[in-house]
């Protein structure tokens, strides 16, 4: 007699990198078939121009390819900020208030400062600023994870609204013209901290502040001291304990890290990219980033390449948008299928389904297997 059989989930060894990236391709693919028939039936459209018209959203000409590339940093600057929290198990939900804390510090120093003080000490005033604001509005939720165990993930994410709240403040007590809500661009006639245009080049500051930040966090999680206690720390806090680590520490310093990286993004939203103050500059990023630096299992290398994607994906909705007359919906639909089967093929990269034969009870009243 045929023996029964059942399946269930087992984890599998670790893929090599070439058969991983293959799982992915081929999700990737899959997705783009799906998308083509969704388009085809929901719309009458050709999927070929459609999917040109992702491309041509992120890279259709060189001033394209360099907001995508700027945003992309940004994006990055903040998943790689979340990555070490992530890490150590604290789900730092609060990047987007952490943005927006040095952001607003940001703002602050320009306004208050700009044209009191020269432009180097302006500069120099308002990046300490924007790195303590969002070290100091990370500080909260991990102090009290360490001293009373609270739950981080609903701390981080109510710093975020108080965050956006002290932003619409501000930004009617700076409003200019009076009425409008709006700041308007801080200092456009001095462009007092402004920050400075590297090569002539409004867009490369950040991109290189982004890869610099990149290659330190790799280093730091993967070489140093700190970053294999987050490890640690990340895989049991009790064994952590167990071998003399001071978890409390550990959690603040990693904490404290994360939100400095993010009030880095708010220094060059502000004095880099955009030279004002908004609830919405960061765009939704702070909540993006989550998804970026777990598709990329926390390794900021690769984080550079998922980061892109993302912009990518957005550039690319928003160009469909325009070119056919849809609304933002249908391409965030598309997005939506994309995200959906490459988040989903990496289940496959790190499970497969087993087959196991149960026993069977045969007439003599033996069993076999």
């Amino acid at each position: 007699m045929n023996p029964f059989k059942s399946f269930h989930i087992v984890k599998r060894d670790v893929l090599p990198w070439y058969k991983a990236w293959g799982v992915r391709a081929i999700a990737i693919i899959i997705a783009l078939i799906i998308c083509g028939i969704v388009t085809t039936i929901t719309t009458g459209l050709n999927p070929i121009s459609v999917y040109g018209a992702f491309f041509q959203g992120a890279f259709g000409s060189a001033r394209k390819i360099w907001i995508t590339l700027q945003n992309m940093s940004i994006l990055l600057i903040i998943a790689l900020a979340l990555t070490p929290a992530f890490k150590m198990r604290f789900w730092n939900i609060g990047g987007e208030g952490q943005v927006l804390a040095g952001a607003l510090a940001t703002a602050a120093c320009m306004i208050c400062l700009g044209g009191k003080l020269p432009n180097v000490v302006v500069i120099l005033i308002m990046t300490v600023a924007s790195v303590a604001a969002g070290a100091a509005w990370a500080f909260i939720p991990a102090f009290f994870k360490a001293k009373f165990n609270t739950n981080e993930t609903l701390s981080t994410l109510m710093m975020n609204y108080i965050a956006t709240q002290l932003v619409a403040f501000f930004t009617v007590v700076w409003e200019v013209p009076k009425g409008s809500f709006t700041v308007g661009i801080i200092n456009q006639s001095t462009n007092a901290g402004w920050l400075p245009q590297i090569f002539g080049s409004k867009y490369l500051l950040s991109i290189i502040v982004a890869l610099a930040i990149t290659a330190a966090m790799f280093v730091y999680l993967k070489y140093s001291k700190q970053g294999y206690e987050i490890s640690v720390v990340g895989e049991s806090e009790r064994t952590a304990k167990y071998v003399g680590m001071k978890t409390e520490k550990v959690i603040i310093r990693t904490m404290l890290l994360s939100g400095a990286v993010c009030g880095v993004a708010g220094l060059l939203l502000v004095g880099s990219i955009n030279h004002t103050i908004t609830t919405t500059i960061n765009n939704g990023q702070g909540f993006t980033a989550v998804m970026v630096s777990w598709l990329a299992k926390f390794n900021p290398i690769t984080m550079i390449f998922t980061s892109l994607l993302i912009i990518f994906l957005e550039r690319g909705a928003g160009e469909i948008s325009m070119n056919f007359g849809l609304n933002q919906s249908f391409a965030d639909i598309l997005t939506g299928i994309i995200l959906f089967f490459i988040i989903g093929c990496e289940f496959f990269i790190t499970y497969k389904v087993a087959v196991h034969k149960k026993k069977e009870k045969i007439a003599n009243g033996k069993e076999e297997k």
